[in-house]
């Protein structure tokens, strides 16, 4: 069977009962269907299935599951284990948009995380947006960025994803549309080998309010992802990518396996495959590894 379909649970949340019946929702599209193969019990498992498409498979498994706090992403068996992964920060590698989260030592939360938001469901344009943002952040000290860093956490499965991954030699790489004095501490912790991002502007120990040119924007993840592969002459079904946002899509859209990750409604609408339920180790048993197979940094 070429293809397979991977259900991933919360520990504990995905029963034998979960895989019979998107196994019968399989079977009823005239799919031919195997036997469940348990990644690690009780919270996920692989069905291989043949004779339908990926985004058929995915859209049968998620009807049968209904309100189940279960995930379905079903693709081509063949260049599963991904080679590259490119992976956005804010929201994604870290629980927090750290803008946002610097604008609260300005005061200015609630109104920049509202821009955030609209820029992150494609509301707005990302470019613009972020240059508004940033100029209302003008004369911020920038121990705000200390402080923030600080506070910021990582992702639950996030460690084991970037670990496991280059452990059996993939190549890691983050490309966030937020900012360097962050992308470069969550690489150096996490261990990604590259980090692409924009730079803010200081002078004097203060933010100027701008951001220097070009802006990283959703085309720029899109380059980062293609020239990555290029370099490391893989082809494009090799790769992961995975994102939240609005500038995130052409990346998702690009990648062998985009993955749209606990997503604004936009991107979770577009994307071909999505985590809603589970962490970031949800992209290791979408790849077959085990849990057992799981490498913490």
């Amino acid at each position: 069977m070429d293809h397979v379909l991977t259900l991933i649970a919360a520990p504990g949340g995905l029963t034998p009962e979960h895989t019979a019946e998107v196994r019968a929702a399989l079977r009823a599209l005239a799919a031919d269907v195997g036997s469940p193969d348990w990644l690690a019990e009780g919270e996920a498992a692989d069905i291989p299935f043949g004779a339908i498409g990926a985004d058929l498979a995915s859209a049968a498994a998620r009807r049968a599951l209904g309100e189940a706090a279960v995930d379905a992403i079903a693709q081509p068996r063949a260049e599963r284990r991904k080679r590259l992964l490119v992976a956005d920060m804010d929201s994604t590698i870290v629980t927090t948009e750290t803008l946002d989260e610097v604008a609260e030592h300005a005061g200015l939360k609630d109104r920049i995380a509202e821009i955030t938001r609209r820029s992150m469901n494609g509301e707005l344009d990302f470019r613009q947006a972020l240059i508004v943002r940033v100029e209302l952040l003008a004369g911020l000290d920038v121990a705000a960025l200390e402080a923030t860093w600080a506070e910021t956490r990582m992702m639950p499965g996030a460690a084991e994803l970037v670990a496991t991954m280059r452990t059996a030699g993939a190549v890691c790489c983050l490309a966030s549309g937020g900012f360097t004095f962050f992308t470069g501490r969550v690489a150096q912790a996490l261990g990604f080998q590259h980090h692409y991002s924009n730079e803010l502007l200081i002078g004097d120990g203060k933010l100027t309010g701008r951001v220097a040119e070009p802006v990283f924007d959703r085309h720029a993840k899109l380059v980062t992802l293609t020239r990555l592969a290029a370099e490391n002459s893989l082809p494009m079904d090799a790769t992961l990518a995975v994102g939240d946002g609005a500038n995130d899509l052409d990346m998702l859209r690009a990648a062998g396996l985009g993955v749209a990750f606990r997503a604004k409604p936009i991107v979770a609408a577009a994307a071909r495959a999505r985590v809603d339920h589970g962490d970031l180790t949800a992209l290791l048993f979408a790849q077959g590894y085990r849990r057992s197979d799981f490498v913490t940094r």
